[in-house]
């Protein structure tokens, strides 16, 4: 499974404009963070057991890609929270939660309901 590491604001755009085509699940990670820590543990067992084959995944650093964190944020219209992930799809969240409602059985749900 290949994980698009999002490092500058023009990765995003071209990613957003693809999700028209193909959906994204972009996980917000703070690498300072211990409830960031629990939620990335819950997405790496969700990638790790057969993800939704039909989306794409990103991830970004909030901390030290902060400028592509408020980008995605603006964007999309969805304030920023950290820990957080996103199901974007036609340029639109669709869904989104944080903290600690990041659970691999919640994406699992969020991509069946959403794909």
């Amino acid at each position: 499974m290949d994980i698009i590491e999002l490092e500058s604001e023009r990765q995003w755009l071209n990613l957003l404009e693809s999700s028209s085509e193909t959906p994204v699940l972009v996980f917000k990670h703070s690498t300072r963070c211990p409830i960031s820590s629990e939620a990335y543990e819950q997405w790496q067992s969700y990638l790790s057991k057969e993800p939704n084959p039909d989306c794409e995944y990103a991830q970004v650093l909030v901390v030290e890609s902060r400028d592509v964190s408020n980008r995605i944020a603006e964007t999309i219209n969805v304030k920023h929270e950290s820990p957080q992930v996103l199901l974007v799809k036609g340029r639109k969240a669709v869904w989104h939660t944080s903290h600690g409602r990041i659970t691999e059985s919640a994406l699992r749900e969020a991509l069946n309901n959403n794909l």
